[in-house]
Protein backbone atom coordinates (compact mmCIF):
# COMPACT_ATOMS: atom_id res chain seq x y z
CA UNK A 1 0.00 0.00 0.00
CA UNK A 2 2.86 2.40 0.77
CA UNK A 3 4.12 2.12 -2.81
CA UNK A 4 0.75 2.98 -4.36
CA UNK A 5 0.14 5.90 -2.00
CA UNK A 6 3.62 7.36 -2.45
CA UNK A 7 3.26 7.08 -6.22
CA UNK A 8 -0.10 8.88 -6.06
CA UNK A 9 1.68 11.71 -4.27
CA UNK A 10 4.25 11.98 -7.07
CA UNK A 11 7.12 9.87 -5.77
CA UNK A 12 9.03 7.50 -7.99
CA UNK A 13 8.92 4.21 -6.11
CA UNK A 14 10.97 1.04 -6.00
CA UNK A 15 9.09 -2.05 -4.85
CA UNK A 16 11.65 -4.42 -3.37
CA UNK A 17 10.58 -7.90 -2.32
CA UNK A 18 11.19 -11.62 -2.70
CA UNK A 19 7.62 -12.02 -3.99
CA UNK A 20 8.23 -11.34 -7.66
CA UNK A 21 4.74 -11.88 -9.06
CA UNK A 22 3.09 -9.63 -6.50
CA UNK A 23 5.81 -7.01 -6.79
CA UNK A 24 5.66 -6.87 -10.57
CA UNK A 25 1.87 -6.56 -10.40
CA UNK A 26 2.13 -3.48 -8.16
CA UNK A 27 4.80 -2.07 -10.49
CA UNK A 28 2.50 -2.51 -13.48
CA UNK A 29 -0.51 -1.00 -11.70
CA UNK A 30 1.43 2.12 -10.76
CA UNK A 31 2.99 2.60 -14.19
CA UNK A 32 -0.31 2.02 -15.98
CA UNK A 33 -1.96 4.67 -13.82
CA UNK A 34 0.64 7.26 -14.78
CA UNK A 35 3.04 6.81 -11.90
CA UNK A 36 6.67 5.78 -11.88
CA UNK A 37 7.59 2.43 -10.37
CA UNK A 38 10.25 -0.25 -10.58
CA UNK A 39 10.29 -3.73 -9.07
CA UNK A 40 13.55 -5.26 -7.88
CA UNK A 41 14.07 -8.63 -6.26
CA UNK A 42 15.29 -8.17 -2.69
CA UNK A 43 16.05 -10.53 0.15
CA UNK A 44 16.35 -8.07 3.04
CA UNK A 45 18.92 -10.30 4.76
CA UNK A 46 21.31 -10.02 1.80
CA UNK A 47 23.81 -7.14 1.69
CA UNK A 48 24.41 -7.83 -2.01
CA UNK A 49 20.70 -7.52 -2.77
CA UNK A 50 20.50 -4.23 -0.89
CA UNK A 51 23.49 -2.77 -2.72
CA UNK A 52 22.02 -3.79 -6.07
CA UNK A 53 18.56 -2.41 -5.20
CA UNK A 54 19.88 0.98 -4.12
CA UNK A 55 22.12 1.21 -7.19
CA UNK A 56 19.19 0.37 -9.46
CA UNK A 57 16.98 2.97 -7.77
CA UNK A 58 19.57 5.70 -8.30
CA UNK A 59 20.31 4.57 -11.85
CA UNK A 60 16.61 4.54 -12.79
CA UNK A 61 15.29 7.61 -10.97
CA UNK A 62 18.40 9.73 -10.42
CA UNK A 63 18.39 9.72 -6.63
CA UNK A 64 17.10 7.99 -3.52
CA UNK A 65 15.84 10.02 -0.57
CA UNK A 66 13.19 7.86 1.11
CA UNK A 67 13.51 4.36 2.56
CA UNK A 68 10.68 2.37 4.14
CA UNK A 69 11.88 -0.77 5.93
CA UNK A 70 8.76 -2.89 6.36
CA UNK A 71 9.68 -6.56 5.90
CA UNK A 72 8.67 -8.72 8.85
CA UNK A 73 7.66 -12.19 9.93
CA UNK A 74 5.94 -13.23 13.15
CA UNK A 75 5.67 -16.22 15.47
CA UNK A 76 3.58 -16.73 18.60
CA UNK A 77 5.68 -19.64 19.90
CA UNK A 78 6.53 -19.26 23.62
CA UNK A 79 10.20 -18.77 24.48
CA UNK A 80 10.45 -22.22 26.04
CA UNK A 81 9.40 -23.92 22.80
CA UNK A 82 11.03 -21.61 20.25
CA UNK A 83 13.88 -23.02 18.21
CA UNK A 84 17.16 -21.24 17.55
CA UNK A 85 16.41 -21.40 13.83
CA UNK A 86 13.11 -19.60 14.33
CA UNK A 87 14.73 -16.96 16.54
CA UNK A 88 17.51 -16.35 14.02
CA UNK A 89 15.10 -16.11 11.10
CA UNK A 90 12.89 -13.52 12.81
CA UNK A 91 15.83 -11.43 14.00
CA UNK A 92 17.47 -11.61 10.57
CA UNK A 93 14.43 -10.43 8.63
CA UNK A 94 12.91 -8.01 11.14
CA UNK A 95 16.05 -6.40 12.56
CA UNK A 96 19.10 -7.24 10.46
CA UNK A 97 17.10 -6.32 7.36
CA UNK A 98 16.53 -2.83 8.78
CA UNK A 99 20.23 -2.48 9.54
CA UNK A 100 21.27 -3.55 6.04
CA UNK A 101 18.69 -1.37 4.32
CA UNK A 102 19.80 1.63 6.33
CA UNK A 103 23.52 0.95 5.93
CA UNK A 104 23.38 0.64 2.16
CA UNK A 105 21.07 3.64 1.66
CA UNK A 106 23.10 6.22 3.55
CA UNK A 107 25.52 7.13 0.77
CA UNK A 108 22.71 7.58 -1.77
CA UNK A 109 20.70 9.76 0.63
CA UNK A 110 23.77 11.81 1.45
CA UNK A 111 24.32 12.35 -2.29
CA UNK A 112 20.66 13.41 -2.58
CA UNK A 113 21.17 16.09 0.06
CA UNK A 114 19.25 14.28 2.79
CA UNK A 115 16.33 11.96 3.20
CA UNK A 116 13.90 10.11 5.42
CA UNK A 117 14.19 6.58 6.76
CA UNK A 118 10.95 5.05 8.04
CA UNK A 119 11.20 1.80 9.96
CA UNK A 120 8.05 -0.19 10.61
CA UNK A 121 8.26 -1.49 14.17
CA UNK A 122 5.20 -2.46 16.24
CA UNK A 123 3.50 -1.77 19.53
CA UNK A 124 5.30 -4.99 20.46
CA UNK A 125 8.45 -2.87 20.32
CA UNK A 126 7.02 -0.58 23.01
CA UNK A 127 5.37 -2.89 25.54
CA UNK A 128 5.78 -6.47 26.63
CA UNK A 129 3.72 -9.38 25.35
CA UNK A 130 3.07 -12.91 26.59
CA UNK A 131 3.78 -14.23 23.09
CA UNK A 132 6.32 -13.93 20.31
CA UNK A 133 9.58 -13.34 22.19
CA UNK A 134 11.70 -13.11 19.04
CA UNK A 135 9.22 -10.77 17.36
CA UNK A 136 9.09 -8.48 20.39
CA UNK A 137 12.89 -8.46 20.65
CA UNK A 138 13.23 -7.65 16.95
CA UNK A 139 10.73 -4.80 17.03
CA UNK A 140 12.20 -3.34 20.21
CA UNK A 141 15.54 -3.46 18.47
CA UNK A 142 14.12 -1.60 15.48
CA UNK A 143 12.85 1.13 17.81
CA UNK A 144 16.23 1.80 19.41
CA UNK A 145 18.20 1.28 16.21
CA UNK A 146 16.02 3.98 14.65
CA UNK A 147 16.93 6.41 17.42
CA UNK A 148 20.62 5.62 17.01
CA UNK A 149 20.31 6.14 13.26
CA UNK A 150 18.55 9.47 13.77
CA UNK A 151 21.33 10.83 15.96
CA UNK A 152 24.14 9.58 13.73
CA UNK A 153 22.68 10.85 10.47
CA UNK A 154 21.16 14.16 11.57
CA UNK A 155 24.24 16.12 10.43
CA UNK A 156 23.65 14.75 6.92
CA UNK A 157 20.04 15.92 6.84
CA UNK A 158 18.81 12.33 7.02
CA UNK A 159 15.89 11.75 9.38
CA UNK A 160 14.90 8.39 10.86
CA UNK A 161 11.62 7.56 12.61
CA UNK A 162 9.75 4.40 13.55
CA UNK A 163 6.09 3.52 13.13
CA UNK A 164 4.44 1.31 15.74
CA UNK A 165 1.22 -0.22 14.44
CA UNK A 166 -1.17 -1.99 16.78
CA UNK A 167 -3.71 -4.55 15.50
CA UNK A 168 -3.73 -4.15 11.71
CA UNK A 169 -5.80 -6.20 9.27
CA UNK A 170 -2.99 -8.18 7.65
CA UNK A 171 -2.11 -11.84 7.28
CA UNK A 172 -0.13 -11.70 10.55
CA UNK A 173 -3.10 -10.86 12.77
CA UNK A 174 -4.76 -13.68 14.68
CA UNK A 175 -7.89 -13.62 16.79
CA UNK A 176 -9.57 -10.66 15.05
CA UNK A 177 -12.53 -10.41 17.43
CA UNK A 178 -10.31 -10.54 20.51
CA UNK A 179 -8.05 -7.88 19.00
CA UNK A 180 -10.99 -5.51 18.43
CA UNK A 181 -11.97 -5.76 22.09
CA UNK A 182 -8.58 -4.31 23.09
CA UNK A 183 -8.89 -1.22 20.87
CA UNK A 184 -10.54 1.88 22.40
CA UNK A 185 -11.51 3.14 18.95
CA UNK A 186 -13.41 -0.10 18.41
CA UNK A 187 -11.91 -1.25 15.13
CA UNK A 188 -8.88 -2.95 13.67
CA UNK A 189 -6.46 -0.71 11.81
CA UNK A 190 -5.91 -0.93 8.08
CA UNK A 191 -2.80 -0.89 5.93
CA UNK A 192 -3.95 2.55 4.77
CA UNK A 193 -3.63 3.85 8.34
CA UNK A 194 0.01 2.80 8.40
CA UNK A 195 0.71 3.99 4.86
CA UNK A 196 -0.53 7.50 5.60
CA UNK A 197 1.69 7.59 8.67
CA UNK A 198 4.68 6.63 6.54
CA UNK A 199 3.74 9.26 3.97
CA UNK A 200 3.68 11.93 6.66
CA UNK A 201 7.10 10.94 8.01
CA UNK A 202 8.54 10.99 4.49
CA UNK A 203 7.17 14.46 3.78
CA UNK A 204 8.51 17.94 4.43
CA UNK A 205 5.70 18.38 6.95
CA UNK A 206 7.70 16.08 9.25
CA UNK A 207 10.99 17.90 8.69
CA UNK A 208 11.51 18.51 12.44
CA UNK A 209 10.83 14.90 13.40
CA UNK A 210 13.66 12.44 13.83
CA UNK A 211 14.24 9.65 16.31
CA UNK A 212 10.50 9.67 17.06
CA UNK A 213 7.87 6.97 17.40
CA UNK A 214 4.60 7.28 15.52
CA UNK A 215 2.12 4.98 17.27
CA UNK A 216 -0.85 3.89 15.14
CA UNK A 217 -2.81 1.56 17.39
CA UNK A 218 -6.29 2.96 18.02
CA UNK A 219 -5.36 3.71 21.62
CA UNK A 220 -4.20 0.24 22.68
CA UNK A 221 -0.98 1.39 24.34
CA UNK A 222 -2.72 4.35 26.01
CA UNK A 223 -4.43 1.96 28.41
Amino acid sequence: MEARLFAQEGAAVVIADILQDEGKQVEAEINESGGRALFVNLDVTSADDWQAAVAKAVETFGKMDILVNNAAIYSRVPIEHASEEEWDSIIDINLKGVFLGTKHSIAAMRDAGGGSIINISSTAGLVGSPRGGAYTASKGGVRLFTKNTAIQLAPDGIRANSIHPGPIDTEMIEGLAASVERVPLGRIGTVDDVAYGALFLASDEASFMTGSELVIDGGVTAQ
